[in-house]
């Protein structure tokens, strides 16, 4: 499987209350349970108005099915070809 990343716009989610959110991650595993093994959701990064998810599949189409089933946004999918950090500058 690849890794990707997701870009999601969901307005005000930075300050949504913790609760309000469990509800949408519940949501999230309740259909990728329905995917799996073939989607599977590694984490997500919560910026403003925007959601970062890296998942992993092989084919790209299932996160966009996960987002209908969902009824999540789903911006951009971009595969992650390469990881970097400080311990690899030298």
């Amino acid at each position: 499987m690849r890794k990707f990343l997701i870009e999601r716009t969901v307005p005000g989610i930075q300050n949504m209350p913790e609760s309000d959110r469990r509800k949408v991650w519940a949501k999230s595993n309740a259909v990728l349970a329905e995917l799996a093994p073939d989607l599977q959701w590694a984490h997500s990064y919560v910026t403003d108005d925007k959601l970062y998810c890296v998942y992993y599949t092989s084919d790209p189409e299932l996160i966009r099915e996960h987002a209908r089933r969902g009824g999540f946004p789903c911006d951009s999918i971009m595969p992650i070809d390469d990881i970097v950090d400080p311990t690899r500058a030298g």
